[in-house]
């Protein structure tokens, strides 16, 4: 998605193909979401499926600060470039992809605030703290990501007292976010579920930025620093989760029930951090694994490996058109299935709409062959944007 924001600097081989591995990721979840399979639970095939892509936003946003420290390293505008991309970001979240997830035009109905209106605000943010001196950001990611747990007992009283005034719209954009419900606009609307909130996420996207310094460093030196961070996050996340001592207001050792009344088991439960919004231990869990892969990747060659990284080199692009492509082939699956599209398709997905049709829900065998194609017929699309952006230089190329 920050592809642009790397161009005209040195590609790191590792950071492509880690983006690129998100990008793949990322599909199988929002398949999931047209297949009317759960977001998680006592099941271990269901819950896996979930699980693995919870590493897609925390390395997405991450990796976007990081592509703001290259770009700096080379130009002078970032802090407008920052501005201008957050703000576009935010609109196409607001409009194309708003209709991409929904297939309808009920604006008056439903917004939601995803994963590209963060990064959108984010980078916004990011506009000003680019300013300051690296030891000040360091210092705002520790605070942010560290700290923002300490608030988890006073939110338990805070989200029954918040309405549709301006100060619970602040509180929900910048924090708690849908569990607290939509942001209300009157019976005119739109309500706008904010599915991630500012904070810790533009934590993560500062964490990100000063992580850009060490990719700076001789490869040996970095390579031993990011093994350092990525173990150390891994072997802190092992500690604090395995004594419920903090960064999770849901302790691992009372599992939660399924749908069916079973228990979850004890290594999903301990596995089953808060990702909305997202703990210290759902970010430890995830970006710890993420940086500690960088130097492994930065050796890795080979025809699948480039494949990977070709996603990784146009994430935006590739964003753009995934969502609106597993859109359009639920709706294949659902007429081959019952002769007739479903209505509940064209409902508000992801976050505003009820219960599939009974008889609706898609095997896991489905889903999984729906995530194959749409990445074979993403492949050669992004493969084809590739060497548009390789031979072209229009101004606009670096906003897609």
């Amino acid at each position: 998605m920050t592809d642009t924001l790397v161009q005209k600097t040195p590609r790191i081989a590792s950071i492509d193909i880690i983006r690129g591995a998100v990008m793949i990721l990322m599909a199988i979840d929002h398949v999931r979401v047209y297949a009317a399979i759960p977001a998680g639970g006592p099941y271990w095939d269901i819950f896996f499926t979930r699980w693995v892509t919870h590493f897609c936003a925390p390395a997405f946003i991450f990796l976007a600060g990081t592509s703001a420290f290259l770009y700096a390293r080379k130009h002078s505008d970032i802090s407008k470039f920052l501005l201008t991309r957050g703000a576009w970001l935010v609109f196409l979240e607001l409009t194309f992809l708003r209709v991409a997830w929904t297939f309808n035009f009920d604006f008056t109905q439903y917004e939601m605030a995803g994963v590209i209106w963060v990064i959108g605000w984010s980078m916004i943010l990011m506009a000003g703290l680019v300013k300051l001196p690296l030891k000040i950001v360091a210092a705002f990611v520790v605070m942010i990501i560290f700290g923002h747990n300490l608030l988890d007992s006073y939110l338990w009283t805070l989200v029954p007292t918040l309405g549709d005034d301006v100060g619970s719209a602040l509180w929900k954009i910048a924090y708690v976010g849908f569990f607290a419900g939509p942001i209300s606009a009157g019976p005119e609307g739109p309500n706008l579920i904010v599915l991630y909130s500012l904070v810790p996420w533009v934590g993560v996207m500062a964490a990100g930025y000063a992580f850009g310094n060490i990719l700076t460093f001789e490869s040996e030196q970095r390579n031993r620093v990011c093994l350092r961070i990525g173990l150390g996050a891994i072997a802190l996340f092992v500690m604090l989760r395995g004594f419920n001592l903090y960064g999770d207001f849901q302790p691992w050792s009372i599992p939660s029930d399924g749908p069916d009344g079973s228990k979850m088991p004890a290594l999903l439960s301990f596995l089953n951090t808060t990702k909305y919004p997202a703990s210290l231990l759902f970010l430890l869990m995830t970006l710890g694994p993420t940086i500690a892969v960088i130097p492994v990747l930065e050796k890795a060659r080979g025809v699948i490996t480039d494949a990977i990284a070709l996603f990784g080199r146009v994430p935006f692009f590739y964003y753009m058109l995934h969502i609106p492509l597993i859109h359009a082939l639920a709706l294949v699956i659902s007429y081959i299935s019952n002769g007739e599209v479903s209505d509940w398709l064209f409902m508000n997905h992801p976050m505003g709409v009820g219960p599939a049709p009974e008889g609706y829900r898609w095997s896991l065998t489905t889903m999984y062959f729906v995530w194959a194609i749409t990445i074979v017929i993403l492949y050669y699309l992004c493969r084809w944007f590739a060497k548009v952006k390789a031979t072209r230089t229009e101004w606009w190329l670096k906003y897609l």
